[in-house]
């Protein structure tokens, strides 16, 4: 069943979450051009899983730290949406993100993971990382994003 704007800000962070993840819709109007997908979600913690192509490259032939940026940036704020209260929304303030590795179409299907370290009522505190099928740590992040009651 779809749910209007109203019905939607009428729930948590984590309900809206669950909701996006069951539509049709692609969860981010963003996420298809980055091949994501959802992969789990609870309170404070998020997986998403996204494959890396060509036309994510950078000219030096790697792929853009910007790709890994978005997924880290998006890990990081969709932990601390399954956070919010009913009526609240947050953006994010900041992010520091760390390239451990590098990253092409060879590396294939990589998962991101976020979670809250501090949630918050007027901020919260989240960090996420990018895994390759093998485990290893390709980047990292730490994320501040403002907690605020929604208009």
């Amino acid at each position: 069943m779809t749910k209007t704007a109203a019905d939607i800000a009428r729930m948590s962070g984590l309900e809206q979450v669950e909701y996006l993840a069951g539509s049709e819709e692609p969860f981010a109007p963003i996420a298809p051009f980055f091949n994501m997908e959802t992969i789990s979600y609870q309170e404070g913690e998020v997986v998403f899983a996204a494959t890396p192509e060509p036309k994510h490259y950078n000219p030096i032939g790697t792929v853009h730290g910007g790709f890994a940026a978005t997924l880290l940036d998006s890990a990081c704020g969709t932990a601390v949406h399954t956070t919010l209260q009913p009526g609240q929304a947050y953006t994010s303030l900041e992010i520091k993100v760390n390239f451990l590795r590098a990253m092409t179409a060879e590396t294939g299907r990589v998962t991101v993971r976020g979670w809250v370290v501090r949630p918050g009522s007027k901020a919260a505190y989240a960090e996420a990382d990018i895994r390759d099928a093998e485990g290893r740590i390709i980047a990292s992040a730490s994320s501040t994003c403002a907690v605020f009651e929604a208009q």
